[in-house]
């Protein structure tokens, strides 16, 4: 059989599990419904009563379903192997229909969605293959994922309004014109994703009194979210937390802890990244290393979850 040239590139690329190395591990369920139709009540009271000849309709089917939710990155190529932390699978009778419900949870980078539907699907397949012995008319209906939750889009949820952004680059090099600028920009993009305009862009020396004075000046001006990039390593230059840190008022540890175990995991020597995050006044400053592939890093690790901050900042709930 013959192939052109974009028919090949076109199957190579298909043939690519989608990358989620750069996504947090976070609690998510999912949960799915299949219907099951029988033609008489009969069938109904067969499996009640566990008379069908097969065996017990409910715990086979269960089982089986058990099996299929961890089983479903084996037969689904692009579904990620992810640890299945739980699942329950249960049954309602709604005259001719039996009505599957299956629910799983996991902490990891994606959703169960497709996990909970495989494993109604194959306890809907199951309870028909024993069923149809004594009803030739058993049907698999719907078969509908109802809900899900856990991923990034869960904690993006909240309307905080406009944000009032800058970004600062602290760099000897970048500012002098001897390096060009990636990071300012990756963060810029990042930031845009969540509908966070940036108001103000600056490149700067790794001076500890400019620095400050910029922090200062910009939470005067009322700007809600500051980010400084680099300077945040061990060089006698990198001065940035130095900086920072005495200004602000409430600060937030759990930010650059969350960044650097995100980053850890990537790289060990995230370790080594000295940022540090939190309040001046009502200004919330971020501080996170220079280089564009860490850079890149914190704002995933970081966001859309830290901008709950402005929420929590104006006294609501988590919830």
């Amino acid at each position: 059989m013959h192939y052109n040239n974009f028919e090949l590139h076109h199957q190579k690329e298909n043939k690519q599990m989608v990358n989620i190395t750069h996504k947090s591990s976070t609690l998510r369920k999912a949960i799915a419904v299949a219907v099951l139709q029988v033609s008489k009540q009969e069938t109904i009271d067969a499996v009640e009563k566990k008379k069908v000849p097969k065996g017990d309709v409910f715990e086979f089917s269960r089982a089986a379903g058990l099996l299929a939710v961890k089983k479903t990155s084996d037969v689904i190529p692009d579904c990620h192997p992810l640890p299945v932390e739980y699942t329950a699978i249960t049954y309602t009778i709604d005259g001719l229909s039996i009505i599957i419900k299956v629910e799983v949870h996991t902490i990891y980078k994606t959703g169960v969605e497709v996990e909970a539907m495989h494993g109604a699907a194959i306890t809907a397949l199951t309870m028909y293959d024993m069923l149809k012995p004594i009803d030739r008319s058993v049907t698999i209906g719907s078969i509908k994922l109802e809900s899900k939750e856990g991923g990034k889009s869960d904690f993006a949820k909240n309307d905080i309004g406009e944000i009032k952004c800058a970004v600062i680059i602290c760099s000897d090099t970048i500012s002098k014109g001897e390096k060009e600028d990636i990071s300012g920009k990756i963060i810029i993009e990042k930031l845009a994703k969540y509908k966070v305009e940036t108001a103000f862009y600056k490149i700067i020396p790794d001076e500890f009194n400019i620095i400050q004075s910029t922090a200062k000046k910009l939470s005067e001006e009322n700007y809600q979210l500051i980010i400084f990039s680099g300077g945040t390593g061990l060089s006698p230059r990198d001065v940035t937390p130095d900086a920072i840190k005495p200004l602000i008022e409430k600060e937030i540890p759990g930010i650059t802890e969350a960044a650097r175990n995100y980053g850890q995991q990537r790289m060990p020597y995230a370790m080594l990244s000295r940022g540090v995050a939190g309040f001046i006044k009502d200004t919330l400053v971020i501080t996170m290393p220079g280089s564009a592939k860490a850079a890149a890093e914190t704002m995933d690790a970081l966001f859309p979850h830290i901008l709950h901050a402005f929420n929590v900042k104006k006294g609501l709930r988590h919830e």
